[in-house]
């Protein structure tokens, strides 16, 4: 029996998730939560043998859960399940230890093969970049750098994404800076509407709300 434990923020997809996940053979749900600090807190995530994480999660991203659970529980499982373009998301979920990443566009039986897969012990090959070729802006941001960009582009103060990483307002400021200067780009605003062009964003910004950068 697999032991899985789903992390979505969305009600209806986690409980769509679930539903399919328990009328599965071999599967078994052990938890559930709705955010990153709540997943990371839950007892029976102790019990579990793969999580099935979303990278969207409020309080804590999804990204930083799978850092810290690569320290804390290295031999859980991890299928990210997320509606952020594979293409763009996959290969970074990969190297930072998720076992396969699925996106929601695709059919249950996808996410189904890739939680037995996790629990098996397999992974997802990772598509080599080939030498020589230009690379995109983005992928000059160090895995902190990207992490910071989509943190302030989903809506996260500098305050609040220090205290989510348990870093510094200035260090946090620092990396901004960086991808300023990498990706060519002035404001939060360039940020936001740079980050809807090339995907970390799937829709476009509300432009009566304002990014926070305070």
């Amino acid at each position: 029996m697999i032991r899985v434990f789903v992390a979505d923020d969305h009600p209806l997809v986690r409980h769509g998730v679930v539903e399919v996940l328990r009328s599965t053979q071999g599967i078994e749900i052990v938890g559930e939560a709705d955010d990153g600090l709540r997943l990371l807190n839950a007892p029976t995530l102790a019990e579990a043998d793969v999580l099935v994480l979303d990278l969207s999660l409020p309080r804590m991203s999804g990204s930083e859960v799978l850092r810290r659970l690569r320290v804390s529980r290295p031999s859980l499982a991890v299928v990210i399940l997320s509606s952020h373009p594979e293409d763009q998301f996959a290969d970074r979920a990969l190297a930072d230890g998720a076992a396969f990443y699925v996106s929601k566009e695709k059919p249950p039986s996808v996410l189904v093969q890739a939680i037995r897969d996790a629990a098996d012990g397999r992974r997802a090959s990772r598509t080599p970049t080939p030498p020589g070729n230009r690379r995109e802006a983005r992928q000059k941001l160090s895995r902190r750098e990207h992490q910071v960009l989509t943190l302030v582009v989903s809506g996260r103060s500098v305050a609040e994404i220090a205290a989510e990483l348990d870093v510094q307002s200035c260090t946090v400021s620092n990396h901004l800076a960086k991808v300023r200067d990498k990706l060519g780009l002035q404001t939060a605003a360039d940020m936001v509407k740079y980050a809807y062009s090339v995907g970390i964003l799937v829709s476009p910004p509300d432009a009566g709300e304002p990014v926070r950068e305070d």
